[in-house]
């Protein structure tokens, strides 16, 4: 079976719109203070970073965060950021990710969190398509989970 790497994880962007269906389901467990990976465009929350203020150098202590990174290289500083942050006192960190479970910052990070796979692929932004890729939610800290509905189309 021929595999291509290309397809699978390449695309025009790295930034992928939160599906809002997606985040309002989430949103009503973690009630979400801040989105540290977002534009003046598609932010979820008031309180928000765009690449100009840079949500990796900004302190995410206190929030209930919810992160969906860009999603190229620099995912596993995203990651990395949503695992520390998350030991701190009051703070969680929702983060929706592709579900890459064979990439090092599954195993370094999200092994920790709660991981919740997503039913089906989603459709970001106004896509018509559906992502060329799986996604998963992984909650930090693990210990403030509680159970939630299906997550999916």
């Amino acid at each position: 079976m021929a595999f291509n790497k290309e397809v699978m994880f390449s695309s025009a962007t790295e930034e992928w719109a939160t599906p809002q269906n997606i985040f309002d389901t989430l949103d009503k467990q973690f009630k979400f203070t801040l989105d540290p990976c977002s534009t003046d465009e598609n932010h979820k929350c008031e309180t928000y970073f765009t690449k100009k203020e840079n949500g990796l150098a900004q302190s995410w202590i206190g929030h209930s965060v919810f992160m969906n990174p860009p999603y190229g290289n620099e995912i596993k500083k995203w990651v990395k950021k949503a695992w520390l942050s998350s030991q701190k006192e009051n703070t969680t960190v929702v983060c929706l990710l592709p579900a890459r479970t064979d990439t090092k910052w599954f195993h370094k990070y999200c092994v920790h969190g709660s991981i919740w796979f997503v039913k089906g692929r989603l459709r970001f932004g106004g896509s018509k398509n559906s992502a060329p890729f799986p996604s998963m939610v992984v909650i930090f800290p693990k210990s403030r989970v509680k159970q939630t509905k299906r997550i999916g189309p």
